[in-house]
């Protein structure tokens, strides 16, 4: 798995587009493999050790989430994704900064658009690669990704890239929301150029950020001490200052605070409830009030492979 990941990571680095999208296969048919199942679990071992760069699986079914941490390939993948040498989303994301800087046209645009297809998936399988997101620019690549002269399969795109980052990372969000992430939502959506089916996947962006925040104790045990080895450097401060507000909300005598307050009624300082984070969204859209009753009916919740 590591000598695939290093050839992958090569590509990656290219300035060639036929070599990034060499790189991107390699890693699709990676993730592919660990979450396909074979007939064959001889034939799926030996595969998933040595060809794995295929992105064509040839079994249609997958592998259920619960079986996941059993499986020895999936373990592997997980280990290596905690060092900095191995993560793929640290790779992902410089690609995905040389992209944007090159000119737009269609084969630039298309290798954007799987490059934040793999990143989603990556953060899926791997919740702590998403501490990544909790620094102000890594997160502004997916603003920019939403600025209006880029296509609607860009846009699209970068919405569920940036829902899979803020998953169970209140940091994120706060991120989020420090660097305007609010307004650039909004002004998207209410731009006239805008197209209906992105505006159709803000509306549910919304639904999901007005959604009261919790953090579990798995969440932060698993987080922790793997960001460190991600983020390495400044990044242990950024850490250090994460867990000590998110200490607050763990602690409490349910494990965790849900919308603001710990078990205990203290502000967790990380986490808010739907009521703020309406009051910050109204600050750029008008019919919130609508959005909040209609999620607290059920109507907005969905799944992130739904959007």
């Amino acid at each position: 798995m590591e000598a695939l990941l290093s050839h992958s990571f090569d590509y990656l680095s290219s300035s060639s587009p036929q070599k990034i999208r060499k790189g991107l296969r390699q890693v699709e048919g990676l993730l592919a493999q660990l979450c396909l199942s074979r007939t064959n679990a001889a034939a799926n071992k030996r595969q998933s050790m040595l060809l794995l760069g295929s992105s064509t699986p040839s079994s249609p079914h997958s592998k259920k989430l619960s079986d996941l941490p059993s499986d020895p390939a999936f373990r592997e993948f997980f280990k290596l994704q905690q060092s900095f040498q191995w993560n793929i989303s640290m790779r992902l994301v410089a690609s995905l900064e040389r992209l944007l800087g090159k000119e737009s046209n269609g084969t630039n645009d298309l290798l954007i658009i799987q490059t934040l297809d793999l990143i989603q998936g990556v953060l899926l399988l791997h919740p702590p690669s998403r501490a990544l997101f909790s620094q102000e620019i890594y997160m502004n690549l997916f603003l920019d990704l939403l600025d209006p002269s880029n296509c609607p399969a860009i846009q699209s795109s970068t919405i569920m890239a940036l829902v899979t980052s803020l998953l169970d990372n209140p940091q994120n969000t706060r991120t989020f929301e420090s660097i305007d992430g609010l307004l650039v939502i909004t002004s998207l959506f209410k731009s006239r150029g805008t197209s209906r089916e992105v505006k159709l996947k803000l509306v549910e962006f919304l639904y999901f950020y007005l959604m009261p925040e919790t953090v579990t104790p798995k969440i932060a045990s698993s987080t922790s001490a793997t960001n460190t080895a991600i983020l390495g450097g400044r990044g242990k401060e950024v850490i250090a200052a994460f867990d000590r507000r998110r200490g607050e909300t763990v602690n409490g005598a349910d494990g965790g605070g849900v919308g603001g307050k710990t078990a205990n009624g203290k502000d967790s300082g990380n986490t808010r409830t739907t009521e703020e984070k309406q009051s910050l969204l109204g600050k750029h859209l008008s019919n919130v009030q609508d959005l909040v009753e209609d999620l607290r009916e059920g109507g907005g919740v969905f799944g992130v492979g739904g959007m």
